[in-house]
């Protein structure tokens, strides 16, 4: 099917009549009966039916319009991105994370963003649970598990650990474990059940050094919040482990127990197929790409 003929077609069904469409096009209302007559001949079908008040699609014409009309309009959507990719980034960036990564790490670093990119409206939307970035919930989102959806876009970012820190208050009151075994007789903080937690296998500490089939510790305190994990056992309550992009965050809390590592944080930025050529998201992607490359690595 020729690409010219294809898009007189498309001007012609949304006219009604080759006169309009001609009109349009800047051409002469036989210039566009003979294209069509054309485009039907190689089909081998009749596209419109033919009368008085003007034309109207036949059953296969309106399947080639449908198809074209899709076509034409994806075609836009294209050239609008390829088009706003060259110029300065602008409009609104709605940008989604978990609770603890986005209060901890991404809250203190947006500052920079927003001053590199005065023009984009940012929002942050913290939360454990995923929105759905194909309904257009957010923009883009980082998030700490590969994303169960399978149309968007997902780039990995890095892998972040778990080291087990308490603090000196509570160090001095209850020893330092000196083996994995001896947190069975330690007061553990671990992430709570009235949430869904943001990734598996977050309360690994209860299980680490057992033996297998051994049942869990008890915890003495459950929180459905990473950050409010990291704040309990900074309180003094226990013993947590918590994730090396709060490493900054620790202060004066002791690393405990520095051989035994929980399971990696794989973190990715993910976003929408349609997405990936505008000018905003291709900046924060950019952005985080290269202070996660100085601030994590």
């Amino acid at each position: 099917m020729d690409w010219d003929k294809l898009k007189i077609f498309h001007k012609v069904a949304d006219a009604g009549s080759f006169t309009h469409a001609g009109d349009d096009l800047n051409l002469s209302q036989s210039a566009v009966s003979r294209q069509i007559s054309t485009l039907e001949d190689s089909l081998n079908v009749p596209l419109f039916h033919r009368h008085a008040r003007g034309l109207r699609l036949t059953e296969q014409g309106d399947i080639l319009y449908k198809t074209v009309h899709d076509v034409f309009a994806k075609l836009e959507m294209v050239q609008a991105q390829i088009g706003e990719s060259k110029k300065a980034p602008t409009g609104k960036l709605k940008i989604t994370t978990t609770v603890a990564f986005g209060s901890v790490w991404l809250t203190s670093r947006i500052s920079e963003f927003i001053t590199l990119y005065p023009e984009i409206d940012v929002s942050l939307v913290l939360a454990d649970s995923e929105l759905d970035l194909s309904m257009r919930e957010a923009d883009v989102a980082i998030r700490l598990e590969p994303p169960k959806q399978q149309d968007l876009i997902q780039r990995h970012l890095l892998n972040i650990g778990y080291h087990i820190y308490a603090s000196p208050d509570y160090l001095a009151e209850y020893g330092i474990p000196q083996t994995p075994e001896d947190l069975d007789h330690h007061r553990l903080v671990v992430y709570g059940e009235d949430a869904k937690p943001p990734v598996s296998d977050l309360n690994w500490l209860l299980t680490v050094g057992c033996p297998k089939n051994c049942p869990p510790r008890k915890p003495v305190l459950k929180v459905n919040s990473i950050y409010g994990i990291f704040r309990a056992v900074q309180s003094g309550i226990g013993i947590g482990a918590v994730p090396d992009y709060m490493s900054k965050e620790v202060g004066t809390l002791v690393d405990i127990l520095p051989e035994i590592r929980g399971p990696n944080l794989s973190v990715y930025l993910v976003y929408a197929a349609e997405l990936r050529n505008t000018a905003r998201v291709m900046a924060f992607r950019d952005f985080l790409v290269e202070k996660m490359k100085s601030d994590l690595h």
